[in-house]
């Protein structure tokens, strides 16, 4: 993958603008920073709001994934010497992990609906 040279950050071809001179290997972002080309003209430029929604969507994605992980770790580590709230803490962790699955398998298709909305 080619390298942008004013950030030094790896892009797929596509977030890079076109043209020769000050414009060459520089992607959309530094493009736009730097005054080289306008918002218009770069078709694959993510902008703040666009950033802070699609990590919103993935965060909502993968949050009870790791919340579970995290539930059993704190089970294994300390949970179990407790006496009354071992065994509901057990109970939880294991309807979580039959849950989450099924819950992340069928939200698929609306995660992807979501993410072709947000992406430009």
């Amino acid at each position: 993958m080619p390298v942008c040279r004013m950030c030094k950050q790896n892009y797929p071809q596509s977030q890079f603008i076109k043209g020769n001179g000050p414009r060459y290997q520089v992607c959309s972002r530094c493009g736009i920073e730097r005054g080289l080309v306008g918002q218009e003209e770069t078709s694959e430029y993510y902008s703040d709001e666009i950033l802070n929604a699609r990590l919103s969507l993935y965060t909502r994605r993968h949050l009870p994934w790791v919340s579970v992980v995290l539930g059993w770790f704190l089970y294994i580590a300390i949970g179990r010497g407790i006496e009354l709230w071992s065994g509901l803490f057990f109970g939880v962790l294991a309807l979580s992990t039959i849950v989450i699955p099924v819950r992340h398998l069928m939200g698929s298709a609306r995660f992807r609906a979501e993410l072709s909305r947000i992406t430009p």
